[in-house]
């Protein structure tokens, strides 16, 4: 697995950069418990990024994980924007067109945090890319 880190998190002083780095590493053993290989961990390109990628048989989910202290702010999964899934699909054909597989099956998934409580919403969106 490579992961996409440009600095050292030890460095950073930004509190949500920290949470958000903790929750994709819980969501990686949240993933890795139930079977998922992790191929990527914030595959870049560009500047757009997906935070994980995680294959199970001939499955391969594009995840976006969302952080969040607590509600005030809405739910993490409005947080992922339409812009933001155009940015998901853009990334995700280049790791297609470089790493796929004919017989690869694709899903976009979410998984939320809020205060430590997670939740995975499998096939999130559907862009209609394929």
């Amino acid at each position: 697995m490579n992961s996409g880190l440009r600095s050292d998190p030890a460095e950073w002083k930004d509190e949500r950069h920290k949470r958000g780095l903790a929750g994709e590493k819980q969501a990686i053993r949240y993933l890795l418990s139930r079977g998922w290989r992790i191929v990527a961990h914030r595959f870049r390109v560009g500047h757009k990024e997906i935070d994980l990628i995680a294959r199970q048989g001939r499955l391969v989910t594009f995840v976006e994980v969302k952080s969040r202290r607590g509600d005030a702010f809405g739910s993490p999964l409005q947080a992922v924007t339409g812009v933001k899934r155009r940015e998901l699909v853009t990334a995700a054909r280049v790791w297609v067109d470089r790493h796929g597989r004919p017989s690869d099956i694709y899903r976009f998934d979410c998984i939320t945090l809020v205060d430590n409580k997670l939740e995975h919403i499998a096939d999130a969106f559907r862009p209609g890319w394929r």
